[in-house]
């Protein structure tokens, strides 16, 4: 291979190269490449939509509790589905809340 001469290349403006730095520099981006998975607000998007989704399987769970008690159905294997994923959800959601509330306290401790 035929070692490459500076003088050859063309085209290279000095602001393709400040992108290049910012972009790949570790002085510019001390945390490295920021996505919009990570941010603080697609994190709190997606533990509110847990707790909807936690909410509409305790939804679901009571109606089949109600349906079971009124007679309208004998199939107990749904109600234990409903409930079985009810209580794993609310564990998950509450398990997550803890978590969170644990980074909180740890965070407000912090010196400066």
């Amino acid at each position: 291979m035929a070692s490459l001469d500076i003088s050859q290349l063309r085209n290279v403006t000095s602001g393709a190269i400040k992108a290049a730095e910012e972009k790949y520099s570790t002085v510019y981006n001390v945390l490295g490449e920021q996505d919009d998975n990570n941010s603080f607000s697609s994190i709190f998007s997606r533990a509110m939509e847990n707790v909807n989704t936690t909410n509409a399987y305790l939804s679901d769970a009571e109606n089949e509790e109600i349906k079971w008690a009124l007679g309208q159905t004998d199939n107990t294997h749904d109600l234990t589905i409903a409930i079985q994923k009810a209580q794993t959800a609310l564990q998950y959601t509450v398990a997550v809340r803890d978590r969170a509330l644990s980074a909180y306290r740890e965070i407000t401790q912090m010196q400066i």
